[in-house]
């Protein structure tokens, strides 16, 4: 009988498993193409992927489950897969193995065949394999195994048909299902069996008791608390006492399980040479050489980092000037009639948020193309390698670096760029830290403000400030991993895959999926949050400085005191949440100086001492993420609490820093004279 019921006439159910980096998604997205649904797991943060496949006039709906090396308890991506596969049942499961790396990918094997589902094994990256000198028998392996085993190169989507006819095959006759499954090696198989005799029938569906009694000896806490519900008090004791008496069963179990993939492995598929030098140890002799292979990577990231803005800044600046200013004024030019605040509100509030999003695509489109490349090559794993013992000082690991890097560039892709993070807390942390990396956006008002005040020593000055906020940033690394995150930190599998030639289709739609999710979701909150102010910096008075947000100014007057800002300066930096680089044009506005900061100079430097402008520029530094930045910190953390804590967070980090430096100066008597 079908797992699902509906293998034989309603719609199939097909849940995709694999590890990480085996070409799941590949597959995934080939199946399902725009029919995609991205949402999230009921109660996790963990991302869920299905979409619709109509195939040969059957309706089948798939399910692309986390990556993940295990079905343990040791990590939400595995407690999601496990559990949808016993408690939802698909008709079938898809397993996507790397074919270059077989005997790590078929440990995951291993465990999907102790559950009651039938399953189908998709050998994908043979190309590779076999540029590697790896010889696989589909047929062989097949017989061996028992079970469907079918040859794939997801990227150039060949094979992929003949994987869906195999599970859709396998999905119609689920009792035909008998591969040959992994056991238990000799040493504990009689406490195997004398634990299935202990459970009885009193394990509940949808668990089966051979596989209880297997997760039982590999130690899994959450199994163990569910048996121990499930018997009673006495029938627990007995259970637990035998547990405690075969302790070391856990390694009995693997052992069992890698003696059946070498058995398997024997069978159909033959390895190159001993000896033999290949492409991916020769270039990993430089890639990941403590001292080389830094370099490589400086340089890699420094290529990333000009090419990004040689080409997305550019395209920025083209879309602001050439694309929204004119719709801009064209909208005021067709709301001619209208009341001023109608029309400043539509031109400059809804328009200037749409056009703020409209901006950010190219340096995006960019960022998520280099980011692929890295990924589809292979060289990502080996960055996160070469970074991982400095990222550790931090309490992140590796693949923290990448995401942290490239917020200098924009802290939007800085913040997108954590899910390359496997563990939820390095995550979270990672997203916390990436806007205490200075982006463009700052590098700019630091180019406009410094010399202003500092000219005799500004690239001193600038530097300073960009290694304050590197200072800081670790700082509050050490502290939130050592506080919030002590002991959440999951260990590092470092896994090295082999190097491999990019798709240009899956190049493709990965820049396109990440870049319209950003759209969609940051997007429309960037949206709302620029009509917000606009409507705060215009009512109740018509203009900036009649307004509420001048009033929110001047209640803040206590605080600016201490910091040595008038409410000018504080207004500055709150529209700065929009976009770091409004603070110079609400000074212009403010400070009466003439359009797009013509006169902001004279004025700054007449009315403003090189203490309070110091005390500014460390605020600015350090101040909330712009309003992009949060929409993306809400998109990834699912939780609005997160967001809010790392608003708050960096707020009281750069008041707390610009009153410091402040009143420093003042203690100091420097700087307290207008320039």
């Amino acid at each position: 009988m079908s797992p699902s019921g509906n293998a034989k006439g309603g719609e199939i159910v097909i849940a995709l498993a694999g590890q990480p980096n085996a070409g799941k998604s590949t597959v995934f997205n080939l199946l399902t193409g725009l029919s995609q649904r991205v949402g999230n797991w009921s109660g996790k943060t963990v991302e869920r992927k299905e979409g619709m496949l109509d195939h040969g006039g059957r309706r089948v709906r798939v399910v692309d489950l986390p990556g993940t090396y295990a079905l343990g308890a040791h990590s939400e991506e595995e407690r999601i897969s496990r559990d949808f596969i016993l408690r939802e049942r698909p008709d079938v499961i898809i397993m996507i193995a790397d074919a270059s790396a077989l005997e790590r990918s078929l440990y995951l094997l291993t465990e999907l065949l102790l559950l009651p589902v039938p399953v189908v094994l998709g050998l994908n990256m043979m190309d590779v394999a076999a540029a590697e000198g790896v010889e696989i028998e589909p047929p062989v392996l097949a017989a061996a195994l028992r079970l469907s085993v079918v040859p794939i190169v997801a990227r150039r989507a060949e094979g992929v048909e003949d994987l869906v006819d195999a599970a859709l095959a396998a999905a119609r006759a689920p009792e035909d299902f008998a591969p040959v499954r992994p056991e238990i090696a000799e040493p504990h198989r009689e406490v195997l069996e004398r634990l299935r005799q202990l459970l009885g029938d009193e394990v509940p569906e949808p668990y089966q008791p051979e596989w209880v009694a297997v997760k039982l000896l590999e130690g899994d806490t959450e199994i163990a608390a569910r048996t121990k519900s499930w018997l009673a008090p006495s029938e627990w004791e007995e259970v637990d006492a035998l547990l405690r008496q075969h302790e070391d069963a856990v390694l009995d179990v693997a052992s069992g399980r890698y003696q059946w993939i070498t058995r398997m492995l024997r069978a159909g598929v033959k390895r190159p040479r001993l000896g033999q030098v290949s492409l991916t140890d020769r270039l990993d002799r430089v890639a990941v050489h403590p001292f080389w292979g830094m370099a490589v990577l400086l340089g890699v990231f420094a290529f990333m980092f000009g090419l990004t803005f040689a080409i997305g800044s550019p395209l920025q600046e083209w879309l602001d000037l050439r694309v929204i200013l004119p719709l801009r004024d064209g909208l005021r030019l067709a709301l001619t009639g209208a009341p001023a605040w109608l029309s400043g509100l539509f031109a400059d509030g809804v328009l200037g948020g749409a056009g703020l999003v409209l901006t950010f695509l190219p340096i995006l489109v960019v960022f998520f193309a280099a980011l692929a490349l890295l990924e589809e090559t292979g060289y990502l794993a080996r960055a996160a390698y070469v970074t991982d013992r400095f990222m550790h000082v931090l309490g992140l690991h590796g693949r923290s670096f990448l995401p942290l890097f490239l917020g200098f560039g924009c802290n939007v892709p800085a913040v997108m760029g954590s899910r390359v993070i496997s563990s939820k807390s390095g995550r979270l942390l990672t997203i916390l830290l990436a806007p205490l990396v200075p982006c463009s956006a700052r590098f700019a008002v630091l180019a406009f403000l410094v010399p202003v005040f500092f000219s005799g020593y500004s690239l001193v000055v600038a530097l300073a400030l960009v290694m304050g906020n590197l200072v800081v940033l670790a700082v509050v690394g050490v502290v939130l991993s050592r506080t919030l995150f002590r002991g959440q930190q999951a260990t590092f599998i470092m896994e090295l895959p082999l190097y491999r030639a990019p798709d240009g289709r899956a190049l493709g739609r990965f820049v396109w999926n990440n870049t319209w999710a950003f759209v969609r979701q940051a997007g429309g909150l960037i949206l709302a949050l620029s009509a917000l102010v606009w409507a705060l910096s215009y009512f109740p008075g018509g203009s900036l400085d009649h307004s509420w947000l001048a009033g929110f100014g001047h209640l803040l007057a206590p605080v600016g005191r201490w910091l040595g800002l008038d409410w000018r300066m504080l207004v500055a930096l709150i529209t700065s949440f929009i976009a770091k680089e409004n603070a110079i044009a609400t000074l212009g506005i403010l400070y009466g100086a003439g359009a797009k900061g013509v006169g902001l100079t004279g004025v700054l430097a007449a009315h403003v001492t090189p203490a309070s402008a110091l005390s500014f520029l460390v605020a600015t530094m350090l101040f909330i993420p712009c309003a992009a930045t949060v929409g993306a910190i809400q998109k990834e953390t699912h939780d609005w609490r997160w967001t809010l804590f790392g608003v708050a967070l960096l707020l009281v980090i750069a008041l707390g820093a610009a009153t410091l430096v402040y009143q420093a100066s003042h203690l100091l008597g420097l700087g307290l004279s207008h320039a």
